[in-house]
This record gives C-alpha cells, structure tokens and sequence, in this order.
C-alpha cells in the first residue's frame, strides 16, 4: 500500500463537471481535466485490501489495487499495462460504466469508495497520450478465418483478443460505421467518438478487418458466412427494443431511444429527428433515457420531462442492497443537472396511459397515472390521472433481447438443440458455443442487457474459446464463464 493513511486523510472527490451553461451549447464530454495531484490522492486511498472485493464487482477482475498503487508512484507506464492486461478498452469502461467495482470497494462499507473509474480513464488517456498504447500484431498466423457479428464492445473485445492470437478476423457490422452502441447510441457528450476511432487505428493495425454496411443474414446468407469462415462470434446485442403498446404509439413523434439517439449522433449539428422548440418527455430512467434526455436539451427542447414507473431509489445504500453488491441508488447523472437547471423535472412511480393527437395526427400530449410500487403490480392511484403536454417521446425502457432476424433464425433451423434460452437469448453452452458446431456468442446476445464490463468480459472470454475450438488448446485469458451473474 503507497499511503497506508491515504482513504484517512484524503476525501472521494471526481473531476469537476464544466457549467450547466456552457455545456449545453457544445456535445463535448462534460468533465474538465483532473489536476494530476488531485488524481495521486484519490489513487491514495485505495487500501489494498487483503481480498480486493473490487475484482469481484468488476467482471473484467482489473488489478485495481496495482494500478492506483503505480498511480501513486508515478509509474504511469506500468500502469497503463496493468490495466490494459485484463481490460482491452479502459477507455469506454472509465467513461461509460456504472462502476460495480466501487459498489464493491471494501473501503465503501463505512466511507465513500476510491474514485476507481477516474483513476482508470486518466491511466489510458495518458497512455495513449505518451505514445504508449502501440499495434501488437501477433508473432505467427494460424491461417484460420473467425467472422465476429457486431462491432460493440462484446464484439470488439473477442475480435482484437483473437486477431493477437493469429487468426484473421472479420468483424461484420450493418451501420455504416463501427463501433455499435458505442458509435450511435452513446451520445458524444459521453463519451467523445475519438476515443473509439484511436482504438479501431490500434486494432486495424494489428490486422482485423473491419466491413461496415453488412446486414449478415441478408447482404451474406449463413450459409456463405459458414463456408467462407472456420468459426463464427455472434455478438450482435440485445437490441430489440421494449415497446409501450398504450392508445396513441402509433402517432407522429412518438419514437424509440435507438430510433432518436442514432441519428442525433451521425449528425450533431441537423439530425431528422429534433427535439427543437419541442416539449420533450423521456419514458424511462435508466442510462439511455438520461441519454436522452442530455440529447433533447442540446437539441434546444422548449422542456424536457422524464418519466420513471419505479419508485424514486433511496439515496443511501439500503439493507436489501448491502455491500458488495450493486446498489441501485438515486443518481444525478450529468443530464439530470442539466434537466433540473433548464426547470425540467424526473417522475417517479408514474405510468403512461394514452397518448393524445393533434389534428395533424403528430402527438401533442400524454395521459399518466401515478402507481403503487411494483409488489403491487404498479396499481393505478385513482384520482391521479394527469395529462402533460409532449411533441416529442422517446421510449426508454430497454431491451428484451436479441433481433430475431434472417441471421438467427437461420443458424437455429441448423441447431442439434435449442438454439434459444427461456429468455429468448441466444443458447450458450459452458464454453460460449451454441447450438451450432462452431458459432459462438457473447455479451447481451446470449446474456441479456447488461452492462459494458460485462460485455468486454464476455467477448475476452469468448475468444479463448474460439482459440481453443481453432487450435486445440489457447493462452488467452478467461474472465468469467457464461453463466456468471453481479453480485447480488
């Protein structure tokens, strides 16, 4: 341990967010530089436990103590290898995870946790700064051909691990740009795309092959995909979408998140779908719907109102949630500061009834309710009913799995077993192979909607198999098998 005093003498403290005022008018990342000994002190307080449950909250297992404990020291260099040895992409997961290593942080029993995501980003924002991060091509080729379906971080991740390993990787994605999520769901004031870009030239360089445009199933049959490959990563997402089927979804305006967020982040400046002028409400509370609502405002929404049928969380820990595990607590989200200084409001325990036409059949307004909490079912509260005007919705309220498309249903028809599992994701057996002799896959396909982390984790993971399906045995690390599951 650097300072055995360190979480004694030192506060949590994060970067401080630029004004409310000033972000709004750009799409930047909304945090300002971190001053270099503000960032040694929070490193500082990592105790360097004797069981690290950080490892535990992180699917990934980051050597967390090691690299605050190089921070510390100032070896930057070795740091960023440390980081790098269990986490390909250090710079989307210290942006853009919630962050259940510091949910697990031992020092979060009694105090506030180490400020462990910011540690990351500045370790590989650095790297990448000093010329650290560089190609690794492998040293031999296997001659062995691997098609990896999706370009999110699942995909990315099993892509890069077995392209190190010497096999030629394709990694198909039918946007007309990589990256997935990351490019067109995440908007920029997040994370910005220079990130990603910086990672695809490494990756490019290393030798994996990027085709973008490609809808795999119909622009390639699965016949042609088996033929031409020796095996296959699926790593497509959950991506479709849960819908609200109320009176009115089918009027004008009433949208998707992954149907208004993609646009706004092809084209920041003019995107088809605006939220210009407009009264603005976000059903669901979740990250996307705060994307959202972060979106809408730099857009210039007339307001923006987020809805929530879950009660508001409790903004400490509570005895049902107890530490280690992820707790979900009340956040103030960069987006929602927003949301508040422009007089904007999130509703809780609130449920959509109908929404309401104009003469033009645009929507101009939606019916609510307030509910009881969800042991009862969300009952509506009589006498509660409510109408509040939107011109503009956006439906928030996640995914239920994969896109049974032309691609899925073809491997299925050619499965020795179930292809699908009871949740209707995609069937994976201890070594992430389906159904299918040698089709794999990874992240939300086969795990549901879940977080950054674990997709990385899963598509780390995935590629040792696949190695090891290829060339009968493999060096690449396992970080955790397919039926692991958070803390709970």
């Amino acid at each position: 341990m650097a300072d055995p005093k360190g979480f004694l003498t030192h506060d949590r403290e994060l970067p401080a967010r630029r004004p409310v005022d000033v972000r709004i008018r750009d799409w930047r990342e909304v945090y300002e530089d971190f001053p270099k000994p503000a960032l040694t002190k929070q490193a500082a307080r990592c105790m360097d436990c004797g069981i690290p449950f950080c490892h535990n909250g992180c699917p990934l297992g980051n050597l967390i103590p090691e690299w605050n404990d190089l921070v510390y020291r100032d070896d930057w260099r070795e740091a960023a290898e440390r980081l790098h040895a269990t986490n390909n992409f250090p710079e989307f997961t210290g942006r853009l995870c919630p962050a259940p290593c510091e949910a697990a942080c031992v020092l979060g029993i009694n105090a506030d946790p180490v400020s462990i995501k910011r540690v990351e980003v500045e370790i590989v924002d650095r790297a990448f700064a000093e010329g650290w991060v560089t190609p690794r091509p492998p040293e031999r080729k296997t001659g062995r051909r691997v098609a990896v379906i999706g370009s999110g971080p699942a995909g990315l991740a099993a892509a890069q691990q077995l392209t190190r390993a010497g096999h030629d990787v394709v990694v198909f994605e039918r946007a007309d740009r990589i990256g997935g999520l990351l490019r067109y769901g995440i908007p920029e004031f997040k994370m910005e795309k220079r990130h990603l870009d910086r990672r695809l030239v490494q990756m490019e360089a290393e030798g994996t092959e990027f085709r973008t445009g490609v809808n795999v199933g119909v622009d390639v049959p699965v016949a042609r995909l088996r033929e031409e490959f020796d095996a296959i990563v699926l790593a497509g997402g959950a991506t479709a979408w849960r819908d609200l089927p109320v009176p009115g979804r089918e009027l004008k305006g009433v949208y998707q998140a992954m149907e208004y967020l993609p646009p706004a982040n092809r084209d920041l400046a003019a995107s088809p779908i605006s939220a210009e002028g407009k009264h603005v409400v976000v059903i669901g509370g979740g990250d996307t719907g705060a994307d959202c609502v972060g979106t809408a405002i730099r857009q210039g929404a007339a307001s923006v109102t987020q809805l929530e049928i879950m009660p508001r969380p409790p903004a400490a820990r509570p005895g049902s949630q107890p530490w280690p595990t992820y707790p979900m607590l009340f956040k103030m989200e960069s987006a929602h500061e927003e949301l508040e200084a422009g007089g904007g409001a999130r509703v809780y325990a609130v449920s959509t009834t109908e929404f309401l036409a104009d003469e033009h059949g645009n929507v101009r307004a939606l019916r609510l309710v307030d509910v009881e909490g969800p042991a009862t079912g969300f009952r509506p509260i009589p006498g509660s009913e409510r109408e509040i005007p939107a011109e503009l919705v956006t439906l928030a309220m996640g995914f239920v799995g994969p896109e049974r498309g032309p691609l899925l249903t073809g491997l299925a028809s050619l499965a020795s077993r179930d292809f699908f599992d009871a949740r209707g994701n995609v069937a994976r057996g201890a070594s992430y192979e389906t159904a299918v002799e040698g089709v794999f896959a990874a992240g939300d396909m086969g795990r549901g909607q879940s977080l950054i982390v674990w997709a990385i984790a899963e598509g780390r993971s995935a590629a040792a198999a696949v190695d090891e399906y290829l060339s009968g045995r493999t060096a690449l690390p396992v970080a955790v098998p397919p039926t692991a599951r958070p803390l709970v």
